[in-house]
């Protein structure tokens, strides 16, 4: 329930992320020069689609869908590389949105909720 929670929290997060970034570009400034740099209208549609689907992943983790735990780590884990790659957009930001990644990689890999009791 926790990496659930999560996961939706953190998805409709990005995706207001990614709205910001598409409707009003603007609205984000880059600190100096970046390797990973692009257009921040390519930044908020990649924040959006992956917010979209970290949200569906989290709604999945809570109806208890059995696609939902492998693919909530896997989207947990991708979501962490894209805000690695943003943090010079909105460092503070990142690193929390990194931390619940981490967070919710761990919750999912340490649920033993579908292993039978004693």
């Amino acid at each position: 329930m926790f990496a659930g929670v999560l996961m939706m929290v953190n998805g409709i997060l990005g995706i207001f992320e990614g709205i910001a970034g598409i409707a009003k570009d603007d609205v984000y400034e880059r600190i100096g020069d970046y390797v990973y740099k692009f257009n921040l209208t390519t930044w908020g549609w990649i924040h959006l689609i992956l917010g979209i689907l970290v949200a569906v992943v989290g709604w999945g983790i809570l109806k208890g869908a059995s696609w939902a735990k492998a693919s909530g780590v896997a989207l947990a884990a991708l979501a962490i590389v894209a805000q690695f790659l943003w943090l010079p957009y909105t460092p503070v930001w990142a690193l929390i949105s990194i931390a619940i990644g981490v967070f919710v990689i761990w919750a999912l890999c340490n649920d033993r909720s579908d292993v039978a009791g004693p």
